[in-house]
């Protein structure tokens, strides 16, 4: 999760330098679609934005503006994908992980969505580029990081057996285990004094039994008035 966390900052930084050309992005897609000549239907897609990149772009400035755009889109889709291996998933991070696939899906039409607050990149377009041509494409982006930060948010909400290392390995539940051993170790050991203390005891209660056992036996002879003496053979007399 660490990771995910990290990876995901450092395309926020990438969108952040991004965001502050905004206008230069905006006028490298003006002047290839121009070259281009499709100045009617709205920028929808990121393939359309490659296309004009690939084919249509004139200088290395809005090379390089375009070429932004599609590399943080491009680090978005792989951050998407590496979410998956994360979390086993349920209902509402698989839903918003398809949304974001969706959204990074090349051929995927943009021409609808809108950024709301508070981002404010389609308030810095005029209302004609926002409604025909460029809201969608400058949307994309922020949309996308504010999905992948709620999915952040529900998914450190879940129980811990749920997650994943990023790396594909064992549930963090398997960590677990060690925390419950000495738990375990102390309920099947039982120190040694208690088991001599328990021998010792033992011991006594069987002594002291055999000596009431004979002590009875004495008792009853003397009481019968037959005790027994030892033989002695018969002597001469002086």
């Amino acid at each position: 999760m660490n990771e995910v966390k990290e990876a995901l900052r450092n395309i926020e930084q990438h969108y952040k330098l991004f965001l502050q050309q905004q206008f230069t992005f905006i006028g490298a897609l003006q002047r290839t679609r121009e070259n281009a000549h499709d100045m009617i239907r709205p920028v929808a897609s990121i393939s359309q934005v490659q296309s004009y990149m690939d084919h249509h772009c004139n200088n290395s400035t809005d090379r390089r503006i375009l070429n932004m755009f599609l590399n943080i889109c491009n680090d978005l889709s792989k951050l998407c994908h590496k979410l998956e291996t994360v979390h086993s998933g349920n209902n509402i991070t698989n839903g918003i992980l398809e949304r974001c696939k969706l959204l990074l899906s090349h051929s995927n039409d943009l021409s609808a969505i809108r950024a709301k607050y508070p981002h404010d990149v389609v308030n810095h377009l005029s209302c004609h580029e926002a409604k025909n041509h460029y809201g969608g494409v400058v949307s994309l982006i922020p949309i996308v990081l504010d999905c992948m930060k709620e999915w952040v948010t529900h998914t450190e909400k879940l129980p811990q057996h749920t997650l994943y290392n990023v790396s594909g390995g064992g549930a963090i539940s398997e960590k677990r285990a060690p925390q419950n051993a000495p738990a375990r170790a102390a309920i099947s050991q039982t120190p040694p004094s208690v088991h001599l203390e328990a021998s010792n005891k033992g011991n006594v209660q069987v002594q002291g039994s055999k000596h009431a056992q004979k002590k009875n036996l004495n008792d009853t002879e003397n009481h019968s008035g037959k005790l027994k003496r030892p033989w002695k053979p018969p002597g001469r007399h002086a």
